[in-house]
């Protein structure tokens, strides 16, 4: 099987700055009302932006930190470290938001770097800076896509579908390596039947499914179910369980661009 690593890259994702928003530039930004703990979130303006215009907004949530395996591929849970969302817009047309979950530990809201850490508080947040960035930097709160990589993609239903409210914001969902239902997670409501209780919120909005090696496991999932979504499943042939894929020229990435162009078309 294919080693990523093999793939020459097209993309390097910006480093992540504390540093005043502007167009090419990925910032480290809290938003309104938790300014005295420790959450962040990273915000990237890309290099097309303007003032007074509106653009679609990528939110990707991060894997699970602590990940690696014998492929040499690495999470370690942060939003400084996420990748996807860039590599699919290519830095430009699109708002990118990498979105912490949110812990309490000592007291003190941090950025949780395995699993969901709070719940309800990490949903708080996500509303809060989507609606930040939509009123403040041309977001178009009628194109937000919710994307992430392994915790972030099963995250894509545990926590954007997590409830009525949240899920009201998404026009459509990437999901790449995991998905929620597919199997339990030491976690809460892990279960097929809380699984697919959020499913249902879901709607008729489309989803892009990924996975390296095989997707037979999320596709007998979504047939269990019963419900006739609106599916696009790709299976990469490389073994690495990473996003580093989406920073090369790959016809997985100009599907999923493909995609995004399509869903964002819908009126």
């Amino acid at each position: 099987m294919p080693d990523i690593s093999t793939v020459p890259r097209d993309l390097e994702v910006p480093f992540a700055k504390v540093a005043e928003p502007a167009p090419g530039v990925r910032s480290i930004q809290t938003t309104d009302g938790w300014e005295d703990t420790d959450v962040h979130h990273t915000l990237y303006l890309p290099v097309d932006w303007e003032p007074d215009k509106k653009y679609p907004v990528l939110v990707d949530y991060p894997g699970n930190g602590g990940y690696r395996n014998e492929f040499g591929d690495v999470s370690d849970g942060t939003v400084e470290g996420v990748r996807l969302g860039y590599g699919i817009s290519g830095g430009r047309g699109f708002i990118w938001v990498c979105m912490p979950f949110v812990e309490v530990k000592d007291g003190m809201k941090q950025n949780s770097a395995r699993w969901w850490g709070d719940v309800e508080e990490t949903k708080r947040y996500c509303m809060a800076t989507v609606r930040d960035v939509c009123a403040r930097f041309g977001g178009d709160e009628r194109t937000v896509v919710l994307c992430g990589f392994s915790r972030g993609a099963i995250a894509c239903n545990y926590i954007g579908l997590g409830d009525d409210e949240i899920a009201k914001i998404w026009r459509g969902f990437i999901c790449h390596s995991h998905y929620d239902g597919v199997r339990g997670w030491p976690h809460a409501d892990s279960d097929p039947a809380s699984a697919l209780a959020r499913l249902k919120r879901l709607g008729n909005r489309p989803q892009f499914i990924s996975h390296e090696i095989s997707t037979d496991d999320v596709q007998q999932w979504l047939r269990s179910t019963g419900i006739a979504g609106r599916w696009t499943i790709e299976t990469l042939p490389f073994r690495n369980h990473t996003t580093d894929w989406a920073l090369c020229d790959l016809p997985i990435r100009r599907k999923v661009r493909e995609w995004l162009d399509g869903v964002l078309a819908i009126s």
